[in-house]
């Protein structure tokens, strides 16, 4: 099991570090984990005047699976576009052909105060998002910024989906609510924008392989409006790069915190890249205040969609249960009457019950 460590800026080492203490205790048993680190992000400018150097990205791609902490910080908002620490993330995805991102939203019982809905809307809570991950605004071409006719400055880009990348998301979306509860939402907004018109043909046309799920469409605007409104009804949305972004941080809110969210972003042959949806907090950066369960929890997800353990992603995932159970709570999940500790010692309790199961 070759997993690549990029813990990256901001709070990425802390919660990283606590993550891997999970790996420890797996190794200490007798798996056969092997670790190497790199640097991706503000940490590979630092390193190698680039966010994601030739050596973490070969690092990257001799691996099985990789697991992140976040990027970011106000001290390289200056740097030319390419050199961003975000152009990390998105290079990596794209040299590893990462194309569908899993994102969960589960609510545990024990922060169904710490959610911002009522706990009899959300109470129950479990959906997951599919969002395609190379394609879209994000990667289409032309872009860029121009000055316009009228002498004004503009900038552009391009939405763009080819039939087969939306074909194969679909796919993932379809596979996926197969083995939930067979329920799946297409997402998209084709009143306005022919790439979604195209995207629900496509979908549409993919639906006939899975006849024992039941595919509705729905507009963008309107499925942020029901997670709010009725977040119960979802399994499973399957949806493009840029709406999945916006839906999957409003999803994280109703989970209690973007603290608690896992993400998996797949190949074609499971080879994963694992890190937990929220930024790299650097106001809150070597503090000892950072939630490391959603990084905790990718690990989970890279048992179950990498290595195929799903009893170890169980085991984490029930680890992780028991120290909320105890009423630990960092500081982003806490509410009035909860203990609150750091970083570290949420980490202690999520070994310690690790090793109790």
């Amino acid at each position: 099991m070759k997993i690549a460590i990029l813990p990256g800026d901001g709070i990425g080492p802390e919660i990283v570090r606590e993550a891997e203490r999970v790996l420890d205790v797996l190794a200490g048993e007798g798996l056969p984990i092997e670790r190497a680190r790199g640097a991706i992000g503000g940490a590979g400018y630092d390193t190698a005047r680039h966010p994601l150097p030739p050596s973490t990205l070969e690092l990257a791609q001799a691996a099985d699976a990789v697991l992140l902490g976040a990027v970011g910080g106000p001290k390289y908002d200056t740097l030319p576009r390419e050199l961003r620490p975000e152009q990390g993330i998105l290079g990596i995805r794209k040299a590893l052909a990462l194309f569908a991102n899993l994102r969960p939203a589960l609510l545990y019982p024990e922060l169904a105060s710490s959610s911002t809905l009522k706990a009899d809307v959300v109470a129950g809570l479990d959906l997951i998002i599919v969002r395609e991950l190379t394609g879209d605004i994000y990667f289409g071409e032309p872009r860029g910024r121009r000055t316009n006719a009228a002498g004004e400055r503009e900038g552009f880009d391009t939405m763009r989906y080819a039939e087969s990348e939306i074909a194969r998301i679909a796919r993932v979306g379809f596979e996926t609510a197969r083995k939930r509860g067979r329920k799946l939402v297409s997402v998209d907004k084709a009143n306005v924008l022919d790439t979604s018109i195209l995207w629900r043909e496509v979908v549409s046309e993919v639906a006939a392989e899975y006849p024992d799920v039941v595919l509705t469409h729905m507009y963008v605007d309107n499925a942020a409006m029901q997670l709010v409104r009725s977040p119960r009804s979802f399994d499973v949305i399957v949806t493009g790069n840029l709406f999945g972004d916006i839906l999957s941080d409003e999803a994280s809110m109703l989970a209690g915190s973007i603290g608690m969210l896992p993400s998996a972003s797949l190949d074609a042959k499971g080879k994963g890249l694992y890190e937990p949806i929220h930024g790299s907090a650097p106001d809150i950066a070597g503090q000892d205040r950072a939630n490391p369960l959603g990084t905790i929890l990718s690990v989970a997800m890279m048992f179950r969609h990498t290595f195929s353990r799903t009893d170890i992603a169980q085991r984490i995932e029930a680890a992780v249960r028991d120290a909320l159970r105890r009423g630990l709570r960092t500081a982003d999940i806490a509410a009035a009457g909860d203990t609150i500790v750091g970083t570290q010692a949420m980490g202690d309790a999520v070994v310690a019950a690790l090793r109790e199961h």
